[in-house]
C-alpha cells in the first residue's frame, strides 16, 4: 500500500559494491531508509548525515518521490587527504507511493542527519462504516 522501491537501484549498488566504480574500490552511496505506518499516515526515515538542509531535493510526480541529496567534502584549503571512506557526493532514491496516499501533501523535517518524511492516507483509504439498510429501506439494483 505505502511504497515499492526500485529494484534495480539493489542491483546497480551490488554490482558496484563487487566490481568497483572506474576500478576503484567502491563505496556504495546509499541513503538508508526505515518506513513504517503510524494511525492514518506513513512515516519515512532517511539517513543523511553530515548532509545540508539546503542540499536535499525532494519531488513528486505521478505518485513517485524523488530524494536527492548531496556531501560535498569539508576539507580545508591545502588537505593532504590520507583516509577518505565518507560517502560523499550525490544520494539518490526513489519510492513509489501508492494511490491511497496524498502524495500532494507529504510533510518533511530534518533533523540530526535524519530526513522523515510524513504521508498521510487518503480519505479514500481510510477505513470506514457502512450503513446497512433493512426491510422498506432497502434499495433493489438492477443490473
Amino acid at each position: 500500500m505505502l511504497m515499492r522501491t526500485d529494484p534495480f537501484r539493489e542491483l546497480d549498488r551490488l554490482a558496484q559494491q563487487v566490481f568497483g566504480a572506474n576500478g576503484t574500490t567502491a563505496r556504495p552511496a546509499t541513503m538508508p531508509m526505515d518506513a513504517y505506518r503510524i494511525g492514518n499516515e506513513y512515516v519515512v526515515q532517511f539517513d543523511l548525515p553530515g548532509v545540508a538542509p539546503d542540499s536535499i531535493d525532494l519531488d513528486v510526480e505521478r505518485n513517485v518521490l524523488t530524494v536527492r541529496a548531496e556531501r560535498d567534502p569539508d576539507y580545508g584549503d591545502g588537505a593532504e587527504v590520507q583516509v577518505a571512506e565518507r560517502p560523499r557526493g550525490v544520494f539518490s532514491r526513489q519510492l513509489f507511493l501508492g494511490d491511497t496516499l496524498e502524495a500532494d501533501n507529504v510533510d518533511a523535517h530534518y533533523d540530526a542527519g535524519v530526513l522523515t518524511l510524513r504521508i498521510p492516507l487518503a480519505e479514500r483509504a481510510k477505513p470506514r462504516k457502512i450503513t446497512v439498510n433493512a426491510g422498506s429501506e432497502a434499495k433493489q439494483i438492477n443490473a
